[in-house]
């Protein structure tokens, strides 16, 4: 664990429905005779201080890894940003870096990064971008977003990108390193991502 990252919790948001994969559980599905879950937070957790996954089925199985495991408080698989909610309501740092549960090849300075661009911006939100196309399930929030998400999630809302320009964000550069937000939608990519890891 990097010292200049203390005090950070990572989420793994495991929370969706999988649809563009047959609704298959994507975190569960083995990729290179392990879980995709697994291959995330074996690159995560050295970047972090606590592990949280964020999942709203098949809770036996995620828990079967050994990290604790949160539900969404929002009913009725409301998206990353629920899943965002329940991580910064069990969070015990004041930094809560996210990532999916289907990319497998998570940078190992992507927190680092993220934590460098949040503070030379004093930003609420740090968010990973390549070229021109930001990545939001890739980010760094400050835990004290919570009453703002809340209150965003209470009114109706549930698109990412909506509540990120509502908040101070600063998106980070990861050019160098584009391959890290690959992530796994269907067979033919899990196929293809077999022969990568």
């Amino acid at each position: 664990m990097n010292s200049q990252n203390r005090g950070i919790t990572g989420l793994v948001l495991a929370g969706g429905q999988g649809r563009r994969m047959g609704s298959v559980d994507k975190g569960l599905v083995a990729l290179n005779g392990k879980p995709l879950v697994r291959h995330v937070v074996e690159r995560f957790e050295p970047q972090v201080d606590e592990i949280l996954i964020n999942a709203n089925r098949n809770i036996e199985q995620y828990e079967t890894l050994g990290w604790p495991v949160i539900r969404d408080r929002i009913e009725g698989f409301a998206g990353p940003l629920a899943g965002l909610h329940a991580g910064l309501s069990h969070a015990r740092h004041a930094l809560i870096a996210t990532v999916p549960c289907d990319s497998p090849f998570i940078a190992p300075d992507l927190v680092a990064r993220l934590v460098h661009a949040l503070e030379a911006h004093s930003a609420d939100l740090a968010v990973a971008r390549t070229s021109d196309q930001p990545h939001p399930v890739f980010a760094l929030v400050r835990r004290s977003v919570l009453p703002h998400l809340e209150r965003f999630l209470n009114d109706g809302g549930r698109k990412i990108d909506a509540w990120y320009a509502s908040l101070a964000t600063v998106e980070v550069a990861f050019d160098d390193e584009a391959d890290a937000f690959r992530n796994i939608n269907t067979a033919a990519e899990l196929e293809e991502a077999s022969g990568g890891d």
